[in-house]
């Protein structure tokens, strides 16, 4: 099954593709790596989710947001690429989850990027290394922030 076909069967919704908001691309392809700037949950009406994890946002809506920065990556993807069937991979996740100093659960709300990947490029392919990591602050208060890279298929 090709990508785009799992990610209808998903019934997913994807915000518009982010703009740069400074001087960076969204996304850079390399050789057959394609790499992703910084991303935050955008929502589908261009807000979007804010707040701090052991704070005012518990697990469940941190999980929330790190799948919808999945989406607007996602977003990114296609509105460059043509298709989601143009990835191989999945190669490498850095996600920043905005949290108090006594927040230690930042890799169970980067599952929610994680999970989606997973969903949509299946086991083999959407599974990568990866890196969770708090942050005391992040540009306007966004709760989640993530970076990644991609392999290229060198024939879709």
């Amino acid at each position: 099954m090709n990508h785009e076909t799992r990610f209808a069967e998903l019934k997913l919704e994807l915000p518009p593709a982010p703009k740069a908001m400074g001087v960076y691309r969204p996304l850079i392809v390399v050789d057959n790596l394609a790499y992703l700037s910084g991303h935050g949950p955008l929502l589908s009406d261009g807000s979007l989710t804010t707040g701090r994890l052991g704070d005012d946002m518990d697990l469940k809506s941190g999980y929330q947001a790190a799948r919808q920065t999945g989406l607007a990556m996602l977003a990114t993807l296609r509105a460059n690429l043509g298709s989601l069937d143009r990835v191989a991979r999945l190669v490498k996740t850095l996600g920043l989850v905005r949290s108090t100093p006594e927040y230690a659960d930042q890799p169970a709300v980067i599952n929610g990027f994680s999970e989606l990947m997973r969903d949509v490029f299946g086991d083999e392919h959407g599974i990568a290394a990866r890196s969770a990591l708090g942050t005391s602050a992040l540009p306007g208060g966004i709760a989640v922030e993530i970076e990644a890279i991609f392999e290229l298929s060198p024939d879709a």
